[in-house]
């Protein structure tokens, strides 16, 4: 053993960082990829929301029109400005959309490795319904969402 104090220091804090890190370390590893997985399907998948806002509006006027019982006036004016709004409203959204997948991707990434994630920062897109809905491991794919709230 060394008589100089600073080695004999540096191996008493080694020994205590190492002891440390054994007890502070997570039994086991509980990662979770849902930040970077949400992330990246919004900024792929906002484009697409944003192509199909035209036909999405389309339908949900159509929707509308068969759904509810509105008079013949209602019935006549309705449909074009209200397509122009809702393809406004969804255009805005999928806007929207793919800047909140950009705002997530780097603490995606940095959340990647743990048990953390964020709350979403455009959860809209969970709460409405899309022309296409299909999970997988990899990605959500979900695109063609009308955001107005009314569904299909």
């Amino acid at each position: 053993m060394t008589s100089n104090p600073i080695a004999r220091f540096s191996t008493h804090a080694a020994a205590l960082v190492a002891a440390l890190m054994l007890v502070a370390a997570p039994g086991e590893a509980n990662a979770t990829f849902a930040t970077l997985k949400r992330s990246v399907g919004n900024m792929l998948q906002a484009p697409l929301d944003l192509a199909l806002s035209p036909i999405v509006a389309a339908k949900a006027v159509y929707d509308n029109l068969r759904d509810v019982d509105d008079s013949p006036g209602v019935r006549f004016v309705y449909p074009i400005p209200g397509w122009i709004f809702i393809t406004g409203v969804n255009m805005g959204a999928s806007v929207l959309r793919g800047i909140g997948g950009v705002i997530e991707f780097i603490p995606g990434i940095g959340l990647a490795l743990t048990d953390a994630d964020l709350t979403p920062t455009f959860d809209l897109v969970d709460r409405t319904q899309a022309l296409v809905e299909y999970e997988t491991p990899v990605i959500d794919i979900k695109f063609g969402n009308l955001y107005t709230g009314s569904g299909y």
